[in-house]
């Protein structure tokens, strides 16, 4: 039997903080790997001097994560959503553990091929994330706001806790002989353990919330059919219609053009954020900020710095006076951001450590809090299978703008040679 009419009230507030707690779980397994590969980027550039691994790595993983998202947001209305979720999360488990595995077989060793395994492998982390990310955040967007905060806070932390992991590991092995691949095999069997944690909260725990039983409920009432298997997880029964067919009859919805015609400007904001922001990290930090006082510790410090102000950003929506409700502000406040650019450059060129932290910070902090408020914002007003599809179609513009992003990082290196 689905949610009746008498219990809908308290199964909209029931297990809420637990499905909070978890969201942010799980946005923290959807970088939580891939975050670890940007984090060891000392440990890669010593083994790859020669090869630009943070730029290299970063441009392999997007056309896989963006390429695959369009396809699956494409068919979004036909698929099991269960499945694609379990399915992205469980190759971040095995990714991860491949990482470890070809380290220890190749001993540490540099040279084409461990790096281009080491390619492959942040290949198969954009396929998971292409397969998990919209997936999830298409779940979440028929849900409570406060789910799809949480989950973005925890993407946003999984970059906090893996820049904080790594300088621990640096400050333990820094003095130890091979110290830098210690602290990167430790990283990825941390890595590797949290990634199986996030398959079996998403297969056992999320699906028999009886909020999460709710919203789904009602989204398979408005006519979503890419929840069945998830509500059936949940031990939920959809009622037959009059016609003995499972759950709702498919309403009429708009369609994907209709939904991304009538935003368009969220979609141009999410793609003009991460343009900016995948254009400075990691490629420019890790690279072109010049030889500093911090010496090796310079770029984990600054993307270090970025992460966590990313992570305070997501929760600064919240209070109501900083948060940006307006379709025009929010436009205004991205395009004002490109101001980065030139601020980088002369600080890169003439500023001092001091004032490069203070510019990345500012950079983490717009860009996780302006994240949050066009997640939170767009899919109001809409049914639950819209707001599916409206979510997938975000994630596919903030994939595109990563894109760009990473490719217009390399722009950095005119005059600087090879």
């Amino acid at each position: 039997m689905g949610v009746t009419e008498g219990n809908e009230a308290p199964a909209r507030v029931e297990g809420k903080f637990k499905a909070m707690t978890v969201c942010w779980l799980l946005g923290n397994g959807s970088l939580f790997c891939w975050n670890s590969m940007l984090t060891i980027e000392d440990y890669y550039a010593n083994l790859f001097p020669n090869y630009h691994p943070t730029r290299v790595l970063t441009l392999v993983y997007q056309p896989f994560a963006v390429g695959l998202t369009a396809i699956l947001t494409y068919h979004e209305a036909k698929l099991n959503t269960r499945l694609r979720n379990l399915f992205g999360f469980s190759l971040f488990f095995l990714s991860s553990l491949m990482v470890l595995v070809l380290d220890l077989a190749t001993s540490g060793r540099g040279g084409l091929g461990p790096f281009i395994g080491v390619c492959i492998i942040s290949g198969a982390f954009g396929v998971a994330d292409g397969f998990a990310q919209g997936g999830i955040v298409g779940d979440l967007s028929f849900m409570d706001p406060d789910f799809i905060q949480s989950f973005l806070a925890g993407l946003a932390a999984s970059g906090a806790l893996t820049s904080a992991l790594r300088v621990v590991t640096k400050a333990s092995f820094e003095n130890s002989q091979n110290g830098l691949r210690k602290g990167a095999i430790l990283f990825f069997a941390i890595s590797a353990l949290f990634e199986f944690l996030c398959v079996l909260l998403y297969a056992y725990i999320f699906p028999k919330l009886p909020i999460v039983k709710y919203y789904r409920s009602k989204a398979a009432k408005e006519g979503s059919k890419t929840v069945s298997a998830d509500l059936a997880a949940g031990g939920i029964q959809l009622q037959q219609d009059e016609n003995g067919e499972e759950g709702a009859k498919q309403q009429d919805r708009l369609s994907n053009k209709q939904l991304f015609l009538q935003n368009i400007d969220y979609a141009i904001d999410l793609y003009l954020i991460y343009v900016l922001t995948l254009s400075i990290v990691p490629g420019f930090l890790s690279e072109d900020t010049g030889l500093h006082g911090l010496g090796t510790w310079y770029a984990i410090v600054l993307i270090a710095m970025y992460n966590v102000l990313d992570l305070v950003g997501r929760y600064t929506p919240l209070i109501n006076c900083l948060r940006i409700t307006s379709r025009k502000g929010l436009m205004l406040s991205i395009i004002a951001r490109f101001l980065f650019i030139p601020a980088f450059y002369f600080t890169a060129k003439y500023g001092d450590q001091g004032w490069m932290i203070l510019l990345t910070s500012l950079l983490g902090l717009t860009n996780g809090h302006l994240t949050v408020c066009v997640f939170t914002i767009a899919p109001k007003g809409y049914k639950g299978p819209e707001q599916n599809a409206l979510g997938n179609l975000l994630v596919l513009c903030l994939l595109g703008g990563l894109l760009s992003g990473v490719t217009l990082d390399w722009l950095w290196l005119i005059g600087k040679g090879w």
